[in-house]
């Protein structure tokens, strides 16, 4: 590991997570709260925020670190069409109960296209911005080529998934033709995390760990944050056990009401309130055993 970078001097690294909810980002948790610790930065976005696993602990460490930071999360909170089905308000109200007492006072969560946020922010305004919203290759590389006039001379973007290449994800084509162009540092495990230095004047801290010439001092520090990540993967192991047992929970539930109406269309049909008369007439004018009723019964395909 670089010589230059000791964990213990960095505490923020080792704080446990609060918002526990399902997400491909809790191994990168402590990786953002270092950069957060190093970068210190005065305007921090996210591009998609979904169940705010990754947004809550970059705003975890502002509040322990008691940075002057402003932290704006945006998301239209309607899925992106990759990203399994999920009920937009249900997702949004549980993030909000968690986020806002916690970190109401220096962080917004905004409903809103990307696009339409755009002019809300100046330009060399923000100095720490996380792309992880629509991730198509043309759409990813739109949100990189509208928002990187936004950023400071200390700007950082994180771009989440640079290591799927499977559906459309497209993050990987679009890291791998802009990162060569910057000063970067990339790690691949819970789907990736590569991070660019879109400034010129980032903390010399982050630019000798993205000038690292030393390979084997760069596994060292891959390796580490993995390491660090595990640590709370049973955590949110359990959060998707508990998410896939809600959600397995309300499809037997749509199903349900689903043979339910079902049900009362065909009992309310003229064909099933007579069939049910015919068969009271039958109750009651055939003796038990009879002959007629056993035929009646065949007839109708039913018990009398």
């Amino acid at each position: 590991m670089s010589k230059k970078f000791n964990p213990q001097d960095y505490p923020i690294i080792f704080s446990t997570p609060l918002r526990i909810a399902p997400h491909f980002w809790a191994g990168h948790i402590p990786f953002a709260m270092f950069l957060v610790d190093i970068l210190r930065p005065k305007v921090f976005v996210e591009l998609g925020t979904y169940y705010g696993v990754s947004y809550c602990a970059f705003c975890q460490a502002v509040k322990e670190l008691k940075l002057d930071t402003r932290c704006y999360g945006l998301d239209t909170w309607y899925g992106d069409g990759i990203t399994w089905g999920y009920d937009k308000n249900e997702v949004f109200d549980d993030l909000s109960k968690h986020h806002d007492p916690l970190y109401g006072s220096f962080s917004r969560l905004i409903r809103s296209t990307f696009d339409d946020a755009l002019d809300s922010f100046q330009d060399g305004e923000i100095d720490l911005l996380h792309i992880d919203g629509f991730h198509p290759y043309d759409a990813v590389k739109h949100d990189f080529e509208t928002w990187l006039p936004k950023m400071s001379q200390r700007g950082v973007i994180l771009f989440h998934d640079i290591n799927v290449r499977e559906k459309d994800y497209g993050v990987w084509k679009l890291w791998s033709e802009i990162s060569p162009r910057y000063l970067h540092f990339d790690v691949f495990h819970e789907h990736g995390l590569g991070v660019l230095a879109a400034g010129t004047e980032v903390p010399e801290l982050l630019r000798e760990l993205l000038l690292e010439p030393d390979e084997q001092s760069k596994l060292d520090i891959r390796r580490f944050f993995f390491e660090m990540g595990n640590t709370w993967k049973p955590l949110f192991d359990a959060a998707w056990v508990e998410y896939k047992a809600v959600e397995e929970n309300k499809r037997l539930k749509a199903d349900l009401q689903k043979i339910q109406s079902e049900i009362e269309i065909m009992q309310s049909s003229r064909t099933y309130r007579f069939a049910n008369r015919l068969r009271s007439i039958l109750n009651t004018t055939l003796p038990q055993g009879s002959t007629m009723r056993r035929l009646a019964a065949k007839l109708f395909r039913t018990t009398l």
